[in-house]
């Protein structure tokens, strides 16, 4: 039988690529324990998967934006050929069994295991384009032409199901006819697989650590940590949207659970998971199903199973979103003659990749959303068919409309890797996975027992105007003088980083921090781009895992540090304690994405799915979804010095080189806590939002079309806002072919407010005294000019042509904020489009406002015909428009169409009556005190020097702040914040 050899499929191409230097020649064993030795021929069987290419390439599919996404696969769903079209080619998947389990000439004769319902442990399907075979080690031979060897230790042969390493030297070879397909590879080896080999690539580097804590707010003294049951910290410190309804039945979970599922050494899993519940106050009503058909196992060692993580994650989706039924994968499972309770199949080590199938081709449950705590340590070579075979797995979720959280790890930017640079694991970065890293959560009451935090939170609880900022930002939403429960009040939110220095003694080489980073393997995804993002990794240039690629994490929250999960044991027996990792972190975003579907069902709306692409879009459009997390660093890189030069040493006594590679907390995206933790009420309301203006509105007119060198293209006759935001000042050029001008700004006040604030003011548990001392901060200058449809224009800042990094995602939304090196100017609509749910008409629409202004205000809304203000051919300031737009007023539910303010630095709320789908809405603002009325299109307001005054200033989707005095007074634009909510209301009105 012909053979044709596998690129890139050397063993260290499976495990450890960037993590030890290699060539084709070299020998596994010298390369992971440094021996010389002849390997041990293996006498074990393994399971292995090969996996094919798909019949088509879903690429396009997936990258279109969400709407067209789900009706793409809903059509495909509907006709029967989704996996037709995109599972592997039906002819080629016979062929390839018959190849490979044939017994006629030519034929392998191998044993074939699975089927497409995992009924022994495997999915083996065309639609999953896997077919596992049990290879012996003569099997193994003859199908990869290679002989199979297994770790030795004092001349002996380490089992499997110990951890033993089960290895060839040298590449793997297929028949032709399957190598030419392009075929992927994995084994069913132990839990997370085998472990890289390692040495140090940092060329020699080291820094030196400061003593103590390592990074801010994770360093809480004994009895001021703050162990909470994830359910009250949904509900305190995430804002989940179905917080306050925790007996609405929810979407499902499934957990990834390799060989656990719900074993337990004594008592009944439900009885004890509802008594769980109980003790967190719930009812204790839940419900899980097992997915385990080759059986499950009890370890309390941690060996060949977790039954402590399967216990987190379960108390977590447990009480975080308690009607949400918990599926447990457990994947291949064990055979009954290693464990007791283990099932017929031979070889098999519950493999995560095979829990990973196991729940995403669970055809019976369909669970929505996917949480994994669980790794493919492995580091696998791109192009190699180990990368192939992962990174396609996470294809088939995507495909499936699953929305997937994977943990991050818990070891800082090393990810747990010795080799001496900073890490991400690439099995692990999917660019259809949401990856989930980890924070510290300080209460108001613990803030003062950290001493890393203390000194910041004298300066808040002093009114500092700078320290409040970042922690305003990070979530804090009351004053410290304010706040009523301080055990139940955000004060800090900080990476999760509680390494320490003792003496010499570092532990930053264990379990401690959110991992976050680059995978230098694939590109970065287009949502990070879009984002403007260019993920780049702290390595040396030129070097090991360099450059840049797909940035993780994605979004984050607690971890550990001051803030732990009370949880079950891991019998599930009572007495619960805290626990804590990303692994808990990734089960509370799943907890909160089971909400949102929920709330996406009641709306009309499939499930999310893949789902990261909207995530980065409303962090855009909507950025108060998102706790902007800018305190700590994850910096933890290390390798083993065996020179022992020092100076620090590991809790083991090893002396390690600590090379100081990793990632700083910043401003917006960072590769330490990515978009930030989750606001979640407002994140639901934004992807609400989204989802069905995507959906239903997608004819919309984009403001601006990009051209070539800087140019844009007007969407529609518009009446356009130009917010300039600038430290220093700027001189503003627009250079239009109807007509140019421009215009200088003075510098915006060090807390002019921001989109993000703007919208979490409008939360109404929001400290008025917060808001009242954040007033009468400037903004820049604010022009407004009307552009006819099609009309070219460019925009220069002090003579600097400007960039638009985010154009893609916000121009469909109302705003471009078009940047030079100084200062942006954001290009905005004074005017809503009712982007209404279902596209329906005759609908509530919901008005949030947040006064910042001291006088006595009141709000109009009234329905316009274009993007200009025109009413039936009249003009903003024209004689006559006043009496039109009253005549074209919404009525409000609380009667009237005047909406009052509710008072200096108060919430208020209310609904419009009666808005249709597309409706254009405009809006007036009145000033009770003076008597005053101000136009969203400032040739109706009154002129200084000549100029039109604009009073008000876009802070984002269908959020606007006024300014409520005659030319212009202290420009802050936040007298009257007002926001348009057009989906929230629709179903149950869970949103509202």
């Amino acid at each position: 039988m012909a053979t044709t050899e596998l690129a890139n499929s050397l063993f260290l191409d499976f495990t450890s690529y960037n993590m030890t230097t290699y060539t084709a020649s070299t020998q596994v064993q010298d390369a992971y324990y440094g021996s010389t030795g002849a390997p041990l021929p293996a006498t074990e069987s393994v399971n292995v998967a090969i996996v094919l290419p798909r019949a088509n390439d879903p690429t396009e599919l997936l990258a279109a934006n969400w709407a067209s996404r789900q009706q793409a696969l809903q059509q495909l769903n509907a006709d029967g050929t989704l996996w037709s079209t995109y599972g592997a080619d039906q002819t080629n998947y016979a062929n390839a069994v018959a190849l490979l389990t044939g017994t006629g000439p030519g034929q392998l004769g191998l044993t074939m295991l699975g089927d497409a319902n995992a009924s022994d442990g495997y999915v083996s399907s065309a639609a999953s384009r896997t077919i596992w075979l049990q290879l012996t080690p003569a099997d193994f031979t003859a199908l990869f032409g290679q002989t199979p060897n297994q770790q030795r230790s004092d001349g002996q042969m380490v089992p499997l199901s110990e951890g033993g390493l089960y290895y060839w030297n040298g590449p793997l070879s297929l028949p032709t006819e399957l190598a030419n397909m392009g075929v992927g590879v994995w084994f069913d080896f132990l839990q997370r697989g085998p472990e890289p080999a390692f040495s140090d690539l940092s060329n020699g580097d080291s820094v030196t650590l400061q003593s103590g804590a390592q990074s801010i707010g994770n360093a809480a003294t004994t009895g001021h940590r703050s162990p909470v049951y994830p359910g009250d910290m949904a509900d305190w410190f995430y804002n989940f949207p179905l917080a306050k309804f925790p007996t609405v039945p929810t979407a499902t979970v499934g957990l990834i659970e390799p060989g656990s599922a719900d074993a337990i050494p004594s008592g009944d899993f439900l009885t004890l998971l509802q008594q769980y519940q109980q003790a967190a106050g719930l009812a204790g009503t839940g419900t899980y199903y097992n997915v385990a058909n080759n059986g499950k196992y009890y370890d309390a060692s941690g060996a060949l199973t977790d039954p402590g993580e399967r216990s987190l994650d379960v108390g977590i989706i447990a009480t975080a979103s308690p009607g949400s039924p918990i599926g447990l994968y457990a994947g291949s499972g064990f055979s009954s003659t290693l464990v007791a309770g283990g099932g017929p199949t031979a070889n098999a080590y519950s493999n995560v990749f095979t829990a990973f199938q196991g729940a995403f081709w669970d055809l019976a449950n369909n669970p929505p959303v996917i949480s994994a705590s669980t790794s493919m340590t492995q580091q696998t070579a791109p192009g190699s068919p180990f990368w192939m075979a992962a990174q396609e797995l996470f294809v088939d979720a995507a495909l499936r409309n699953i929305t997937v959280l994977k943990a991050d790890n818990d070891f800082g930017s090393s990810w747990g890797f010795r080799n001496g640079l900073a890490n991400q694991n690439v099995n692990a970065s999917s660019p259809y996975v949401v990856v989930v890293g980890g924070t510290s959560l300080t209460t108001q009451q613990a803030a003062a027992y950290d001493p890393t935090v203390a000194a910041l939170y004298a300066s808040a609880s002093a009114n500092n105007l700078a320290a409040l900022w970042g922690l305003v930002a990070g979530g804090l939403t009351v004053l410290p003088a304010d706040v009523a429960n301080a055990g139940q009040a955000t004060f800090l939110e900080a990476t999760w980083n509680q390494f320490t220095l003792t003496g010499s003694t570092w532990s930053g080489t264990g379990f401690g921090a959110g991992d976050g980073g680059v995978d230098t393997t694939q590109p970065t995804p287009s949502y990070q781009t879009d984002f403007g993002l260019t993920p780049t990794s702290a390595n040396p240039a030129g070097g090991p895992a360099s450059g840049t690629g797909r940035g993780a994490p994605d979004v984050t929250a607690d971890a550990g540090g001051n803030m732990t999960y009370i949880v079950p044991q891991p019998d599930m027996a009572p007495g619960h304690g805290g626990d804590e990792g990303t692994s808990a972190a990734a089960p509370m975003w799943g907890a909160l994405m089971a909400q949102i579907d929920t709330v996406f069902a009641d709306q009309g709306l499939p499930n999310m799915g893949y789902v990261n692409d909207l995530l980065y879009l409303v962090a855009a459009v909507v950025p108060a979804s998102f706790n902007d997390i800018t305190y700590g660093s994850n910096v933890s890189s290390w390798a083993l010095d065996p020179g022992g030069a020092g100076p620090y040493v590991n809790a083991s006594g090893a002396t390690i080189a600590v090379t100081g590679y990793g990632y700083e907390a910043l401003p917006g995206y960072d590769l330490v806590s990515g978009l930030g933790s989750p606001n979640g009420l407002v994140l639901a309301r934004a992807l609400s939002a989204v989802a069905h203006a995507q959906m239903y509105f997608g004819d919309q007119p984009a403001l601006a079309t990009a051209g070539a060198e800087g140019s844009w293209t007007s969407g529609a006759l518009q009446n356009l806002l130009f917010q300039t935001m600038s430290a220093d000042g700027a001189t503003v050029d627009v250079t239009s072919s109807g007509g140019s001008f421009d215009y200088t700004s003075g510098a915006s006040s060090a807390y002019a407010w921001t989109s993000r604030l703007a919208m979490q003011s409008l939360n109404p548990d929001f400290d008025p005294n917060l808001v009242r001392l954040f007033d009468k901060q400037g903004q820049g200058a604010l022009l407004q000019h009307t552009f006819d449809a099609g009309e070219a224009f460019s925009l220069a800042i002090d003579g600097q042509s400007t960039v638009a990094p985010q154009s893609n995602l916000t121009d469909l939304f109302g705003f471009i904020d078009m940047a030079s090196s100084d200062a942006v100017v954001r290009v905005a609509r004074p005017v809503a489009i009712a982007e209404t749910a279902g596209g329906a008409d005759g609908q509530q629409a919901v008005v949030r406002v947040r006064q910042n202004g001291e006088d006595s205000l009141a709000v109009t809304f009234y329905r316009v015909d274009d993007y200009a203000g025109t009413i039936a051919g009249l003009q903003p300031g024209e004689a006559g428009y006043a009496a039109a737009a009253q005549g074209r007023a919404y009525q409000l539910a609380t009667g009237g169409t005047s909406l009052s303010g509710p008072g200096y630095g108060n919430y208020g709320q209310s609904m419009l009556q009666s808005v249709d789908a597309g409706d254009l809405i405009a809006m007036t603002l009145t000033n009770v005190t003076t008597g005053h009325t101000f136009w969203a299109f400032s040739q109706a307001n009154e002129t200084v020097n000549g100029q039109p005054v604009g009073h008000i200033w876009n802070y984002g989707l269908n959020v606007w702040g006024w300014e409520d005095t005659k030319g212009g007074h202290d420009h802050d634009f936040n007298d009257l914040v007002v926001q348009l909510d057009f989906t929230s209301a629709s179903g149950q009105g869970w949103l509202v």
